[in-house]
């Protein structure tokens, strides 16, 4: 065989040989690579390719397959060529592989190159890439041989000095579920597997889910983002030196063949500039290749070979930036910042398909959120674990104290719990290590005579150490911080100097922390620089050091003790340089802290400015912060009292005066700080961290504040530790005896934190939520819950607990006698496991209530817990709802002992399957069971033999309540057997049943009623009864002699059924309400019940609507031995009634002899049915009324029954509105007056109208008439008018809103002269659009016209001048804002003239002020000579006419004829010149009022003298001095016929009182009501009064500063007083003894009108007498007593003295104190008070005002009414509702304060339609809401709802 055979065998057999691997590499390659290769094949082994997708997994293996068998095959020269090929084309393609298929098939070259079977060439570019791969491929090689060494080297200089080895498949990591935002696409090239992505577990994000090796975690990490965290000291950075030694020697998880890149973030943070990808790979990474070909071809290799390098990022917590999402491609060639760079990596935006992991502390696991593919959390160790560094630490350093350590550490809870960090475990070593060798060193300078050593400490770190074991006598005291047990590592690394090891002190103690005092004074110095250091870099997030940022003794110092070691560092070319750092970063932040309490460059507010809780977790907004997790643990046990010594020590180096108290104020400070962070609401991270700076400073008060602020602490989906558990221990413990509690929810915590929560002592609530706790985790918990002595609440919810846990459990509860809750729920116990709960309810004596709900639990479980009720008697309730709900409550034991009450007690077992058996097994338990007040058997459906069933044991039942069965009765053949129960059992009282879905049955009881008492209800609604079936159930009522309500609504029981029930309804005796609404029945039922309605004795009221098929409901009433006719009422309501249906139902109702109501409202009504109606209607005698409200709609068919009028004398009122109530009032007598009120409808014709007056004249009295609101208009309005005369009306006619016009309104104020019975005329056009036509009451004598927003023009005034003429009895005419002119006014005052009766005219317009009405006035004094009386206000002006003849008859001792008076009112600017002008128009002025003005002195000083015939003067003045007073008392005197006088208000001297004593014997009225003066001068002033015998009027309201004797010589003055006519004397405080003196005066005042005794201290006796006196005053008008002490005996009184004052008008007795009989007294008084216009009743101490309110009807005149602050009810409102309608004067009542409901009010609303005059109705606070008073006020205008 030649050379070139033996070439073609070897490429034949390496092709064999090498088939398996390429199938591999070839499946791992792009679709588009396939079939490039491919197409070497010959067409027809194609043809299959040609077919296949080219798109699956499963058609790629088909053409690799195909290429392979095809190759084996072919020729030499062909499998060169396709081995050629795959070489050029395949990536990722092992060296030692490639090597051998070129080394048979050759390089290709266009030389030696044969034709392929398809006669292809390889392109240039193939050519190209295989000239170019072989060199790039030989230095990745050398460049991955390098990194081996680099790591292996590394791993010599990290492992130096480990106490153990370390071993990934011994290091347990626990599995996150990650948090993936949104799913990446996978970019990693070549095969599935690399590309693949591990399945992520939808569980919580935070919580670790299963536990593994980190060996295992990291295996097929290959082209995945993982994330590996762990809490300071875990070891990340140690595992990643390890992870990189592995792979180094091909050992490990990490492909030999992928280069491992490590960086350390704590380098990176030193690249501040740009760097490219070839720049951190080689400069600041791996040693750099010796020259740039070579580092191009490496770069180049790993771009287009991405996922053969695994990136190493370790420390993200030690970055001082945070990562960002990277959304673009990267260009790897530019300088980029190596965030941006790193960002890319993660975001697969650079090397996609690379494998990346990054470690970081927990709290920094948000910032990845939604990049890694995978997480982890590096576990603690275990105690296991503890003891084996334990030992391998002493076994290398001092044997003599591994066993003494171990036991030490062991024994101790806080050094356990920090032990299972590694590096912590290695720091308490050092510390064990550094405080034994003390004790030993103590022990051999001590004599055996020492005192106690080791384990004394204080009762504060007694409290402190939540659980610590006692320490044996000769053990060191250790400490029992974190920040205690870095004090001392820091003296353990200082005895390691030089100077120090080998000394042996005698001075040295085992206590701490003397123990590590003298190492530390020895190096303060150098400690505090040591500490800046520390300071001032974290302050700079600088981690490592050059030589030259540290002193160089300071440098020394630190690297001979140990605190500084020294790390490599490679610079930007390249070479390795030395650094430096602290031995751990814990390390740097403890002595930062130190530097933070020490020093005063750090002042105490920029401390209170950093202070803030550090969480384990951190949000996206957050700040990006460096390793200072432990800083604020270490401030805050600093903080603690242990540890001021020694801060003392090292405040000494910069202070030399009053240390001790600076460094303690700063440690309050940071208490205090604490303080603040108590009561405010924190997550559940913040809380924990709050618990471990309280532990860290061990403050008893301020865990107290922790555990107040919230009393449960509430933990949710994050990790727990031991030494989380210690901390929540020592928080806990602090409460005593209030307790705390803790609620777990979905934690993962190991079985070793049940260990450290058992050191708890004040436990009340406990609660574990979490699918991963199971049995396992439920008995080691079993075995802690009998620590908890003060346990009340236990969960252990959606968890995975079964019977074999639940029996666990409940072994350990029945030790706590406390517990009160325990839940259950969510879990997987069973029938055995809730059977196992069950059996432990009798040792529980204080338990109230048991949750075990969703516990896949079958029927059998809750009877299992009904049993339980026979012998376990504090259970109150058993419920359970399918297997979802099963929840047992127990009585308290207060109530199981009480005899007073029976405890209820409830059985609910809601939607369960029943059968036979089982119910009667469940119904013989229930026998035994006490007495339940409700059983509940609701849901599933049972058979009739199941029912029949619980129907037998009813009876022997005790049941208080009720049995529900919803959804359980499902038949006919049911619904009779549970009918049964009505008349079988005598304690059942409600039965309702439904069949139509919802399907609901419930069964009542009336435990204890007797039977006489008892009444029953059933209700059969909705259960499709047909007639035959409504003859069964009557059948199995029976007779039922207790039924009382009987409802068959919703069924299908038609006419038939209908007149099956009425047959025999009269056989239930007591039955009072029987619903048979929608069961199909059509007016032939109604007629039946139309007959039945009079036939029957007990039916009273049959409601019916839509004709039948709606409503029916009839209303009985029980037999009883009177024979009085009740009132019955027939209703129907929407329905169309056709004629004969009315002439059938009325015709029926004829024959009834009880007095009826016929109601057909919202009905349709056609001519013919509305003309037999009123057929009937004079036949129906008895009928009282008929209501077709909402049926009658237009004016025709309105007018058609309005002829009732003339058909039917007993018709007493009528009113139709569409909107509103329609109805018809009957009379049992011929009715002398009626109401008619046609509202609402549409008058456009006059013939509607003429129609209706035809019927209204037919010899009819008509009381009031209204015929508002229908557009009637002008024209309407004037037909109305004239025919006025015709039509006998007595009290008003209401045209209100029917669109009048100005002359309209003009022709309406003609009736005052047209009309001779027409009194008042009140018109308006503004928003309120009234007209009002009221009509002459008997004796009245004056008209009146009121015309109010009428935009009057001058035409308008002449017009109106001229109707006042015709009009001679016209006594007042007001004019109010009418926009009318100036000049129009003096036109109309000008042509006006007036009868010898007199006119009074007002005029009000808003442009009218102070001048305008002076200048005004002055011109009508010239315009008309017939003024007699002027009144000026500030916006008008009233003016009295007397007719000049009348004023020449008088005799002479007549006031004067010129003479006049003048109210004025004008403000305080108006100028004298122009008052001056006014009253030289009116020179004989005789009264002059000034009172409601505030004018100056010097004003009236000049315009008095010019009034020489005043003989009437009241003055208020601006000025309150003495002086004014004096002054116009001067002026006063000169003026001889002044007769009345008021100076109210006024501040009087007594100089000023000398000169008005003058003046009293001539004045006939005196006010000085609230007049300021002196004792003396008031005195004067009383005793002047003596002289004023002709007095008339006397005013001394509120009088003070009066002396003692005051009120006798008032007395004596008042005897003398004859004609006295009016007093007021409110406010004097008057007591029985002044109204003794009183009394013996009244009796003379035979002249008397007017009494005002207000604000006085009258009591309820003196008041009876006070009464009595006033019987001789039978001319009084007025008489106000309000707020005084009167009651009931008064109010007697005046039911007998009032009758008899008949001019009585006005009544006051508000605030006073009446009860209920005093308000029947009052209201008998006012019923016979004819002329009463006005009466108060505020506030008078009773809310029984109804029978007042009732009397009020007597008063025709009654214009203001007030009830307010009485909290009167409805019933008060009904009574006024029914008097408002005869008030026809009523202008304001008074309502507020009341307790008045919407329902109220609406009645009242409605019966204002009747009384036009009421202007206003006071509402405020009362029963009624916001949004229903705006409801009201919208309807109605006149309420009122506002305070004001």
């Amino acid at each position: 065989m030649d050379e070139e055979e033996l070439d073609d065998e070897n490429v034949k057999c390496v092709l064999v040989q090498e088939s398996s691997k390429l199938f591999q590499i070839l499946c791992s390659q792009s679709p588009s690579v396939i079939m490039s290769l491919c197409q070497m094949l010959p067409h027809e082994a194609g043809r299959h390719d040609e077919q296949a997708s080219t798109g699956s997994a499963a058609a790629s293996v088909d053409h690799v397959n195909a290429l392979l068998q095809y190759f084996r095959g072919a020729s030499a020269a062909e499998c060169r060529n396709f081995l050629q090929s795959v070489c050029v084309m395949c990536e990722n393609m092992p060296m030692h592989l490639e090597s051998r298929l070129l080394s048979v098939a050759g390089y290709a070259s266009s030389e030696n190159s044969t034709p392929s079977v398809t006669n292809q060439e390889p392109s240039s570019l193939q050519l190209e890439e295989q000239l170019t791969k072989r060199p790039r491929i030989d230095y990745w090689e050398l460049y991955i041989k390098a990194a081996t060494d680099f790591h292996q080297r590394r791993w010599k200089n990290v492992s130096e000095g480990l106490v153990k080895d370390v071993q990934l498949e011994k290091v347990w990591v626990g599995l996150r579920a990650a948090n993936r935002g949104r799913e990446r696409p996978d970019r990693t090239p070549g095969s599935a597997d690399r590309g693949g992505r591990t399945p992520e577990l939808g569980l919580d994000y935070g919580c670790l889910e299963s536990r593994l090796t980190l060996e295992s975690f990291l295996q097929g990490c290959a082209g995945k983002v993982m994330l590996l965290c762990g809490p300071a000291g875990s070891g990340r950075t140690l595992l990643m030196s390890c992870l990189g030694q592995q792979w180094a020697d091909g050992l490990g998880p990490i492909p030999s063949s992928t280069l491992f890149v490590l960086l350390e973030f704590c380098q990176l943070n030193l690249l501040s500039s740009p760097v490219s990808l070839s720049d951190l790979l080689f400069q600041h990474c791996l040693p750099p290749p010796l020259n740039d070909d070579v580092k191009q071809a490496v770069v180049d290799y790993l771009l287009s070979n991405p996922g053969q390098s695994c990136w190493v990022l370790d420390g993200y917590d030690e970055f001082r930036w945070k990562f960002h999402r990277q959304t673009e491609p990267l260009d790897v060639e530019e300088p980029l910042p190596v965030t941006d760079l790193l960002s890319g990596l993660l975001n697969r935006q650079l090397l996609p398909g690379s494998t990346v992991l990054v470690t970081c502390r927990v709290r920094d696991v948000s910032d990845f959120d939604g990049l890694p593919d995978k997480v982890g959390e590096l576990l603690p160790w275990d105690q296991q674990e503890i003891r084996e560094y334990v030992d391998g630490y002493f076994g290398i350093r001092d044997g003599s104290l591994q066993t003494e350590a171990a036991d030490l550490l062991l024994s101790n809870h806080h050094l356990l719990t920090m032990s299972s960090i590694p590096a912590f475990c290695n720091i308490c070593c050092m510390v064990l290590e550094f405080l034994l060798l003390a004790s030993k060193n103590t022990d051999r300078a001590q004599t055996p005579e020492g005192g106690k050593r080791g384990g004394s400490c204080t009762k504060r770190e007694e409290e402190g150490s939540a659980g610590e074991s006692e320490i044996s006598p000769g053990l060191p005291e250790v400490p029992t911080t974190r920040t205690q047990v870095y004090l001392a590592v820091v003296a353990a690394f200082l005895s390691r100097h030089p100077h120090t090891r080998g000394r042996n002190d005698q001075t040295r103690t085992s206590r701490f922390p003397e123990s590590c005092l003298r190492e530390l004074s020895r190096y303060s110095f150098k400690l505090c620089e040591l500490s800046r250091l520390a300071w001032e870099s974290l302050e700079k997030s600088k981690i490592l050091f050059m030589k030259e940022d540290i002193p160089g003794n300071i440098l020394a110092f630190s690297v001979r003790t140990g605190l500084l070691r020294q790390v490599e560092l490679r610079r930007g070319d390249g070479k390795l340089v030395s650094a430096y750092s602290f031995v751990h970063q814990t390390v740097q932040e403890f002595l930062a802290a130190l530097r933070i309490m020490t020093s005063e460059d750090l002042t105490i507010k920029q401390l209170k400015k950093r202070f803030s809780l550090k969480t384990r977790w951190i949000t996206k907004s957050d700040q990006k912060s460096v390793f200072t997790d432990s800083l604020y643990l270490f401030v805050c046990g600093l903080a603690s009292s242990r540890c001021t010594e020694a801060l003392v020590l090292f405040a000494r180096e910069s202070r030399s005066k009053g240390v001790q108290s600076w460094v303690q104020k700063r440690q309050t400070c940071i208490v205090d700080l604490l303080k603040t962070q108590c009561p405010g609401t924190l997550t559940g991270p913040k809380i924990l961290q709050l618990c471990h700076c309280v532990q860290e400073s061990q403050d008893q008060d301020l865990a107290r504040q922790v555990v107040s602020a919230r009393p449960t602490l509430e933990l949710r989906n994050f990790c727990l530790w031991p030494n989380d558990i210690h901390a929540l221990a020592f928080v806990v413990n602090s409460a005593a005896d209030s307790g705390a509690g803790l609620d777990f929810g979905s934690c993962s915590m190991d079985l070793e934190c049940l260990d450290v929560l058992s050191w708890c002592r004040n436990i009340h609530d406990l609660s574990f939520r979490r699918r991963k706790y199971g049995d396992k985790f439920a008995e080691k918990l079993s075995t802690v819950l009998p620590e908890f002595r003060t346990l009340r609440k236990f969960e252990f919810c959606g968890a995975s607990l079964t019977a074999a846990g639940a029996a666990s459990l409940a072994s350990g509860l029945q030790e706590c006698a406390t517990i009160t809750e325990i839940n259950f729920s969510d879990n997987n116990l069973q029938d055995e496991g809730i059977r196992h709960v069950a059996e432990i309810f009798p040792k529980l004596q204080n338990l109230l209530s048991v949750t075990l709900g969703r516990n896949n639990a079958s029927l059998k479980a809750a009877q299992c817990l009904v049993e339980k009720m026979t012998f376990c008697l504090n259970v109150q309730q058993v419920h359970a709802d399918g297997n979802k709900e099963l929840t047992v409550t127990f009585l308290q034991s207060s109530d199981v002992n009480s005899r007073k009450t029976n405890p209820e007690r409830a059985v609910s077992l809601l939607n369960q399957k029943w059968n036979k058996p089982d119910m009667q097994k469940f119904a013989k338990s229930l026998t035994k069971c006490p007495p339940l007040s409700v059983l509940n058997l609701s849901g599933g459906q049972w058979d009739e033999e199941t029912l029949k069933t619980l129907t037998q044991f009813v009876p022997k039942l005790t049941i208080t309540e009720k049995i529900t069965l919803n959804g359980s009765c499902t038949s006919v053949e049911g619904l009779v057997v549970l009918t049964a129960l009505l008349s079988e059992c005598p304690s059942v009282s409600d039965l309702q049943i439904r069949l139509q879905n919802p399907v609901e049955a419930s069964v009542g009881f009336a435990e204890g009623k007797p039977g006489s008492e008892m009444s029953k209800t059933l209700s059969l609604s909705c259960c499709n009864l047909l007639p035959k079936d409504l003859e069964r159930v009557l059948k199995s009522l029976g007779t039922s002699p207790d039924l009382a309500v009987l409802d068959l609504s919703s069924n299908r029981l038609g006419d038939k059924g209908l007149k099956k029930l009425l047959d025999v309804l009269s056989h239930f005796k007591k039955v009072q309400r029987v619903n048979v609404s929608e069961n199909g029945v059509s007016m032939d039922g109604a007629v039946l019940l139309a007959a039945a309605l009079c036939s029957s004795y007990t039916l009273c009221n049959v409601h019916i609507s839509d004709g039948g098929k709606g409503q029916v409901l009839l209303q009985l009433r029980p037999n009883s031995s009177d024979n009085k006719h009740p009132t019955k009422a027939f209703r129907m309501k929407s329905s169309s009634v056709l004629p004969p249906d009315v002439t059938k139902i009325c015709k029926r109702l004829t024959r009834c002899r009880s007095g009826l109501e016929l109601e057909f409202s919202k009905c349709t009504f056609g001519e013919k049915a509305i003309g037999n109606l009123l057929k009937v209607l004079p036949d129906m005698s008895t009928l009282q009324r008929l209501d077709v409200s909402s049926s009658v709609t237009m004016v025709t068919e309105a007018l058609s029954l309005i002829r009732c009028l003339t058909d039917n004398q007993r018709v007493t009122c009528v009113e139709f509105s569409p909107q509103t109530e329609s109805f018809i009032m009957f009379d049992g007598v011929k009715a002398e007056e009626v109401k008619c009120r046609l509202t609402g409808f549409c008058f456009r014709d006059v013939a509607s109208l003429k129609r209706l007056l035809e019927i209204l004249q037919q010899d009819q009295l008509i009381s009031y008439l209204d015929l508002s609101d229908n557009q009637l208009e002008d024209e309407g309005v004037k037909f109305l008018i004239d025919s006025l005369p015709k039509l006998q009306i007595s009290s008003c006619i209401n045209l209100s809103y029917n669109r009048l016009s100005r002359q309209g309104l003009m022709g309406v104020a003609t009736t005052l002269s047209t009309c001779p019975d027409v009194s008042d005329v009140e018109t308006s056009l503004g928003e309120e659009k009234r007209c009002l036509i009221w009509f002459r009451r008997q004796d009245e004598s004056g008209k009146s016209l009121r015309i109010s927003n009428g935009s009057l023009e001058r035409d308008h005034l002449i017009s109106l001048a001229e109707i006042v003429s015709r009009c001679p009895s016209l006594t007042r005419l007001v004019l109010k804002n009418n926009t009318l002119q100036w000049e129009w006014i003096e036109t109309f005052i000008r042509v006006l003239t007036c009868s010898q009766r007199g006119l009074t005219v007002s005029v009000e317009e808003s442009w009218i002020g102070s001048e305008e009405a002076v200048s005004l006035a002055h011109r009508c004094l010239q315009l008309n000579k017939n003024i007699s009386t002027l009144r000026i206000h500030q916006t008008g002006l009233q003016l009295s006419l007397m007719n000049s003849e009348l004023t020449s008859l008088r005799s002479e001792a007549a006031i004067p004829a010129q003479s006049a008076t003048a109210i004025v009112s004008l403000g305080d600017r108006i100028q004298l010149p122009l008052v001056e002008g006014f009253t030289h128009q009116f020179p004989q002025l005789t009264e002059l009022d000034f009172s409601t003005d505030r004018l100056g002195v010097e004003f009236l000083s000049s315009l008095l003298p010019s009034l020489p015939n005043l003989t009437s003067l009241s003055v208020g003045i601006k000025e309150r001095t003495p002086a004014v007073v004096e002054e116009l008392s001067q002026i006063l005197l000169q003026m001889t016929l002044i007769q009345r006088l008021n100076l109210s208000g006024h501040s009087i001297s007594d100089a000023a009182a000398q000169s008005l004593t003058e003046l009293f014997p001539r004045l006939r009225s005196i006010g000085l009501s609230c007049c300021v003066w002196s004792e003396d001068g008031g005195l004067q002033l009383i005793r002047a009064l003596r002289r004023s015998k002709h007095l008339e009027e006397l005013c001394l309201d509120a009088a003070l500063q009066l002396k003692e004797n005051s009120w006798e010589c008032l007395a004596e003055a008042l005897g003398n007083m004859t004609s006295i006519q009016s007093l007021k004397l409110d406010g004097w405080r008057m007591d029985d003894g002044g109204i003794q003196q009183l009394i013996k005066i009244i009796p003379g005042w035979k002249r008397l009108k007017k009494i005002s005794l207000s604000k006085n201290v009258i009591s309820d006796a003196s008041g009876e007498k006070l009464l009595d006196a006033l019987k001789s005053c039978s001319l009084l008008e007025e008489l106000h007593l309000s707020s005084n002490f009167l009651g009931d005996l008064t109010a007697a009184s005046m039911s007998l003295v009032l009758p008899s004052m008949t001019r009585l008008a006005v009544l006051d007795v508000s605030v006073n104190r009446f009860g209920k009989d005093g308000s029947v007294s009052l209201a008998k008084a006012v019923r016979s008070l004819t002329n009463l216009r006005k009466i108060h009743l505020t506030s008078v101490g009773t809310s029984e005002l109804g029978v007042v309110a009732a009397s009020l009807g007597k008063c025709p005149f009654i214009q203001d009414v007030g009830l307010g602050w009485n909290h009167c009810g409805d019933d008060v409102v009904l009574e006024l509702a029914k008097i408002l309608p005869l008030c026809r004067d009523l202008i304001r009542l008074d309502l507020e304060c009341n307790s008045v409901s919407s329902a109220g009010l609406a009645v009242l609303v409605k019966a204002l339609q009747s009384c036009p005059s009421l202007q206003i109705i006071r509402l405020w606070k009362n029963n009624v809401s916001v949004s229903e008073a705006q409801r009201f006020s919208q309807t109605e205008r006149r309420l009122s709802f506002s305070s004001m």
